[in-house]
């Protein structure tokens, strides 16, 4: 069954694995606004569980904005957990502060918070990251309307050298419309962050690649992100966004953006894949429309995916694990 609220919108999620228990942290709104893109400056964070990423418990909200004036001080926005070494959890997060109530200007930076159970969190000073204008696009450098920093998806270096954090996020250079890239910064003990240039180049076609992932399948590495249609710039603007796929070198690229594939339309959208208990890699996403053009605000079921050619694909044999 689809993870749904009776009386809140549902959108971006992320997911962590304790190996008894699957913990699902996601973004939601009161429907009481009235119009669904107000749901952005009113995001907090829930939590749920599951045994078999179908059937969840709803735990709560586990995390809200700061106070005005702070990085986080109009909304908490998406981002990923990973285990410590200390035998702690942090959560990676956005924060995202709006300038004014009647402006779509807002700056989003990357936050953190600790938990010992998954289930209470704390949030640490911050921001622990921002986006570094010396390779990165900031608020006023162009017309674009926001300082993308956001949705960090953070994971250990293959080699043990320390930590990686992928960041939705636009270049300093470039055609403005054009200037999506994958942000990065690194650590050395999940404290303290360095900013890196971005391992991507902008001019691959979209104005932004919003909550990446990189997942590691049957020795394959690939890229998991989000564009929908109004984002899509040079040759793919005016086609069909949604949830994207491209292949990689290696976890921190080069990443195959000009071979990227549609693997989802975006009737779903912020596309997570995990691997269920019973071995299979499965994808779950949030409904992003109705048929009548609205917006669901649902999370779907797990939808199964395989590999086709070296690049991840839903597979059409299966229609979900339940």
């Amino acid at each position: 069954m689809t993870f749904t609220l009776d009386s809140h919108w549902v959108w971006d999620f992320w997911l962590a694995d304790d190996g008894d228990t699957f913990h699902m942290y996601y973004l939601h709104a009161p429907q009481s606004l009235g119009d669904q893109h107000l749901r952005h400056r009113n995001a907090v964070i829930g939590h749920a569980t599951s045994t078999d990423l179908s059937s969840w418990t709803d735990h709560g909200v586990v995390l809200e904005p700061g106070a005005a004036g702070d990085f986080d001080g109009t909304a908490t926005w998406t981002g990923s957990v990973v285990a410590a070494p200390d035998g702690s959890w942090r959560m990676f997060y956005t924060g995202s502060r709006f300038l004014s109530a009647d402006s779509h200007a807002n700056v989003e930076t990357v936050g953190v918070a600790e938990s010992r159970d998954l289930h209470t969190w704390t949030k640490r000073p911050g921001p622990i990251a921002v986006a570094d204008e010396r390779w990165y696009e900031v608020l006023g450098s162009s017309s674009w309307p926001e300082e993308a920093w956001r949705d960090p998806w953070v994971f250990p270096d293959a080699a043990g050298d320390g930590w990686h954090m992928l960041v939705t996020a636009r270049s300093a250079t470039g055609d403005e419309r054009d200037r999506g890239v994958i942000g990065h910064a690194v650590s050395s003990d999940l404290e303290s962050w360095r900013v890196r240039p971005p391992l991507t180049a902008p001019g691959a076609g979209f104005a932004h690649l919003e909550v990446p992932q990189v997942v590691e399948i049957d020795g394959s590495v690939v890229l998991l992100f989000s564009c929908d249609s109004p984002a899509l710039a040079g040759s793919r603007a005016g086609g069909t966004g949604g949830i994207w796929a491209a292949r990689g070198d290696s976890p921190t690229g080069p990443f195959d953006l000009a071979g990227a594939r549609l693997i989802a339309d975006e009737s779903l959208y912020s596309g997570r894949v995990i691997r269920a208990r019973d071995g299979r890699w499965v994808l779950l996403a949030f409904e992003n429309a109705t048929s009548d053009g609205g917006f669901s605000g649902v999370l779907s079921d797990p939808l199964p995916v395989e590999l086709v050619d070296g690049m991840l694909a839903l597979s059409h044999s299966e229609a979900g694990l339940a």
